[in-house]
């Protein structure tokens, strides 16, 4: 391949009437021609590459942004559940605390109202008890005085 140096160094021999040889200088820029072909072949495949790379990389730069913004979207999302799964819980215990409440409002009422049952029972048998008592000493009293 020739180099830039190569072609600065370059002589041609000198023909009559001190002109080159026109066959030298054509056979140089053969070769010349040749190579510079060859590199501009190479450095327009070489640019080719660079522009696919280019795309690739705009192509990859543009899925990572939509990754990132998935992400965000899913962290973002993953926040919304735990808030609503955190609210629905607190709702569920609320509920239930109140319906705790309202079932215990209602076990003491009707413990209230076997007391009172209780009692009334208790007052009834004791004023039998007492009517039994009377009875007994009524009749009692009847025997005593049938025995004298």
């Amino acid at each position: 391949m020739i180099t830039p140096l190569d072609i600065e160094n370059k002589k041609f021999s000198k023909q009559i009437m001190n002109g080159y040889s026109v066959d030298e200088v054509d056979d140089f820029l053969d070769e010349l021609t040749v190579d510079y072909t060859k590199n501009y072949k190479e450095v327009m495949k070489l640019k080719k590459e660079i522009d696919e790379i280019n795309a690739s990389l705009e192509h990859y730069k543009a899925i990572e942004e939509t990754l990132q913004n998935t992400l965000v979207m899913a962290q973002t999302t993953a926040e919304d559940v735990k808030n609503v799964a955190k609210q629905k819980a607190d709702q569920i215990v609320n509920e239930a605390k109140e319906s705790a409440r309202k079932e215990l409002s209602s076990l003491k009422d009707e413990m209230a109202s076997i007391q009172k049952e209780k009692d009334d029972v208790k007052k009834q048998f004791d004023i039998y008890k007492a009517k039994m008592e009377s009875l007994l000493i009524s009749q009692l009293e009847l025997l005593k005085d049938m025995n004298k």
